[in-house]
């Protein structure tokens, strides 16, 4: 990729909301008439491959409430809330495992939140031990087997034990050091701690450490967040993620708590993207795309070289053939030509569970068009390059005609200078990669129908 460029004047003037592109179609478009039955025809298509599985769980307890989040979580200072959870989930992992090929080997496992490390040792042992009861997990140390960690809930003990159940990549959990940004967010947490977590995962011989940070949150302004940045480079870590904050309180209950006359203005949130995406060029970190950064010879950073890279729910992947089978409450599956998602609460979780039902209650099943759209948005987003051979090929389509009217949007585009497209290929140029988002919604087909609340993509 050619160094980002930055033109102010444009991306305000392309800053609408939209998709992440974690999955097309999204979830807006996942529906109920989407059954378990069709979840089970999706598997039988998905064994037929043979195909490698990825694993994500979710765990969604939280001691405290981070104002800003997002997520589908549970706050309890109650530990013994996540004993009956857990059996719920292991009794998942059994009747998930039944339905696929015991041959097929788990190449990605994740587990997220809420706070995975919320659960205690003997918890985390007992969960991994299930999981490795029932999938044939790797023992080679040569999956990507990655954590979501809150350094306020881990130590070096933790770090070691999780090292030993096989994790080898984690995500650290920051968002930003500054004191009062802190108290305003409710998420205190000392640089202390977060270099003891990440000193640890290196003693340990964790592959791959990433760190995540939001900008757009309370009293944040360049200086400030610059001076975050700086101490988080010098922790080192192998990739980062920097995250727009999205205030929703008519969506997330949670951010109403935040003070909305503190949050810097849109001008401020791009002089503080801009700033930061210098400091990380300079650090040495490559631009992988949208909120990612990783170091050149991270695995991200070598996948999109390759033009192997993917994107899931978890974000930047590079395991694009992996079917993901998701366990817990809320969790979303991509299994053959689907996208699943499981029940959203735990009295309805633990109901399906306990009737011996599976979770699933909503999804969606691709047809042809939804199949060419997601490889032509993944193309885009992941490598910023688009080859009509390689689509017509594998999708036996005239590009340039089925895609008439979606290329006569890119004319202004092109005119702006976010990307030059002629009858073989779209490049997307510099001044392109930060609104990449815009260019994707143009290929989207149920954007024009949307009525859903998505974030602004700067």
């Amino acid at each position: 990729m050619k160094p980002i460029q930055i033109d102010t004047d444009l991306i305000r003037s392309y800053d609408k909301s939209g998709p992440r592109y974690t999955s097309y179609p999204t979830a807006v478009q996942f529906t109920e008439d989407f059954s378990v039955a069709d979840y089970k025809k999706q598997i039988e298509l998905s064994n037929q491959t043979n195909a490698d599985l990825s694993l994500y769980f979710h765990i969604p307890f939280c001691d405290t409430i981070c104002f800003y989040c997002g997520c589908n979580k549970i706050v309890t200072k109650n530990r013994n809330r996540a004993e009956p959870y857990l059996e719920r989930l292991h009794k998942e992992i059994q009747m998930q495992a039944e339905l696929f090929d015991s041959n097929r080997t788990v190449a990605q496992l994740h587990w997220g939140g809420g706070t995975p490390t919320f659960i205690n040792h003997d918890q985390m042992q007992q969960l991994m031990d299930a999981t490795r009861q029932y999938f044939n997990l790797l023992d080679d140390d040569s999956g990507e087997y990655s954590i979501e960690i809150d350094p306020r809930e881990a130590n070096s003990e933790t770090i070691n034990l999780l090292r030993k159940l096989g994790f080898n990549r984690m995500s650290l959990g920051v968002q930003d050091f500054n004191p009062q940004v802190q108290k305003a967010v409710n998420r205190i947490q000392s640089l202390e701690q977060t270099k003891e977590v990440i000193d640890a995962a290196r003693d340990s011989g964790f592959q791959s450490t990433s760190i995540d940070l939001i900008y757009g949150l309370p009293h944040q302004n360049v200086d400030t967040f610059s001076e975050t940045l700086h101490k988080v480079i010098e922790l080192n870590p192998d990739r980062l993620s920097i995250f727009n904050y999205a205030h929703l309180p008519s969506m997330f209950k949670t951010q109403k708590q935040i003070n909305a006359d503190d949050l810097p203005s849109p001008q401020v949130k791009l002089d503080i993207l801009q700033q930061a995406i210098s400091q990380l060029i300079e650090a040495g970190y490559n631009y992988i795309g949208m909120d990612h950064f990783a170091k050149p010879d991270d695995e991200l950073a070598i996948a999109q070289n390759n033009k192997n890279l993917y994107r899931n729910f978890q974000g930047y992947s590079t395991h694009a053939d992996c079917d993901l089978i998701g366990l817990g409450v809320t969790s979303i599956g991509k299994v053959a030509n689907c996208y699943s998602q499981n029940v959203k609460t735990m009295d309805e979780y633990y109901d399906c569970i306990d009737n011996n039902k599976l979770a699933v209650f909503r999804g969606v099943e691709l047809n042809n068009d939804d199949l060419l759209r997601r490889e032509v948005i993944n193309q885009l987003i992941c490598h910023y390059y688009l080859n009509f051979a390689e689509i017509e090929k594998s999708f036996k389509i005239d590009f340039n005609d089925y895609f008439k009217n979606e290329l006569s949007q890119l004319n202004k585009m092109q005119q702006d200078g976010l990307l030059t497209y002629n009858d073989k290929e779209v490049t997307v140029q510099p001044t392109g990669y930060l609104l990449i988002r815009n260019i994707c919604m143009v290929f989207d087909r149920y954007m024009a129908e949307s009525k859903s609340s998505f974030s602004k993509v700067i």
